[in-house]
């Protein structure tokens, strides 16, 4: 068993709002909650980056593509320029998941690589590869083709797509492709402490949750 403590394991959150109706207030809440919790960063949609007032410590993280991953390399890679020059740390970017089912996983590459390159260290790209839409293979040429783009983190999902969430068989096999290389982030259904364990022990290093509150207050005394 991980020996996960509840302040460790709040430092492998990403406490997420990511909801389309979300308003400004609620994402200065949600950053009010994420200091209190000890969070590592809160992740909100772009449009909300700017109107974020007080994070202390806490990092700020944003999305790009999402949720379809059906944009332009193009404009995947304006927008994670527009969401750095706006504030963010780190930029979680959609793949075309088309793509990459068409067996074009070279072009994926490359739009991973062309956000990769608005995003330069210090700051971190993760890249949602939507598992459990891909077969096993596809799992692995995904985190590849992030690898191969320079990319920081595999990220199993959007949380948005009908195939689900994480699952341990995916974070596992995102683990052992990536072989400690990236990071992996576990995201979407993941809502009490006995999940959020199983991914960890699976290999993730950091979780996309938006049931911080309720997953912390699970964790052993």
């Amino acid at each position: 068993m991980t020996d996960l403590t509840r302040a460790s394991m709040a430092k492998m959150m990403d406490h997420t709002l990511l909801k389309t109706d979300a308003t400004a207030e609620e994402v200065n809440a949600l950053a009010a909650e994420a200091r209190e919790l000890g969070t590592y960063s809160i992740c909100i949609s772009p449009n909300m980056v700017p109107t974020v007032q007080d994070l202390g410590e806490v990092k700020l993280a944003t999305v790009c593509g999402f949720p379809s991953g059906k944009h332009s390399a193009a404009i995947k890679a304006a927008e994670a320029r527009e969401a750095v020059a706006s504030g963010a740390d780190e930029v979680d970017m959609v793949i075309d998941i088309g793509l990459l089912k068409a067996g074009l996983a070279d072009q994926v590459r490359e739009e991973i690589a062309a956000v990769k390159a608005e995003v330069p260290s210090p700051r971190v790209l993760k890249v949602i590869i939507e598992s459990g839409a891909l077969t096993d293979d596809e799992i692995v040429a995904a985190c590849e083709a992030a690898e191969a783009a320079g990319a920081d983190y595999v990220k199993t999902s959007t949380g948005f797509h009908p195939t689900g969430g994480a699952t341990v068989h995916a974070v596992e096999l995102m683990a052992r492709t990536v072989g400690g290389r990236l990071g992996v982030k576990a995201s979407g259904g993941i809502r009490d402490w006995e999940t959020a364990v199983a991914m960890v022990e699976a290999g993730a290093t950091r979780l996309g949750v938006s049931a911080s509150a309720a997953i912390l207050a699970g964790a052993p005394d």
